[in-house]
């Protein structure tokens, strides 16, 4: 006689609840990710009180050696025009964020928004220069 248990094990593992923790961080992982603006190149950038919010579609760095980055990739003076322009080609509003170190002359700041300027005669668009600032 044979004697058999009442309760059988199963060697099966569910994997719904392991698909749901997944999914979940996968979620956190995304909405953290999209607030959190890294900026690729440390600048002191410049004090101010007031706020701007607005798309940025090209975002232009100057540091304090007047390197300029469109992005993490440096490029020269006369390539931004048409690197700017390639980023931002297709729309007719943007904006082109600048950020600059405190210490940069205003002529470096002046070249981005002469190449912006440029770019808006040559295809008839509307794109804004901002200067980025970091709170008081």
């Amino acid at each position: 006689m044979a004697i058999q248990t009442r309760n059988k094990r199963s060697a099966q593992f569910s994997m719904a609840s392991m698909s749901d923790l997944v999914f979940l961080l996968l979620i956190f992982f995304m909405l953290t990710s999209t607030l959190v603006a890294p900026n690729a190149i440390k600048l002191l950038l410049p004090q101010s009180s007031s706020k701007t919010m607005a798309k940025q579609t090209v975002t232009v760095y100057i540091n304090d050696r007047f390197e300029y980055f469109i992005g993490e990739d440096q490029i020269a003076v006369d390539q931004m025009e048409q690197l700017i322009g390639e980023a931002m080609a297709g729309q007719v509003e943007g904006s082109v964020v600048l950020r600059a170190d405190q210490s940069v002359p205003v002529q470096h700041i002046v070249n981005v928004i002469d190449a912006v300027n440029k770019i808006n005669e040559r295809y008839n668009t509307k794109h804004k220069v901002i200067l980025a600032t970091r709170p008081n």
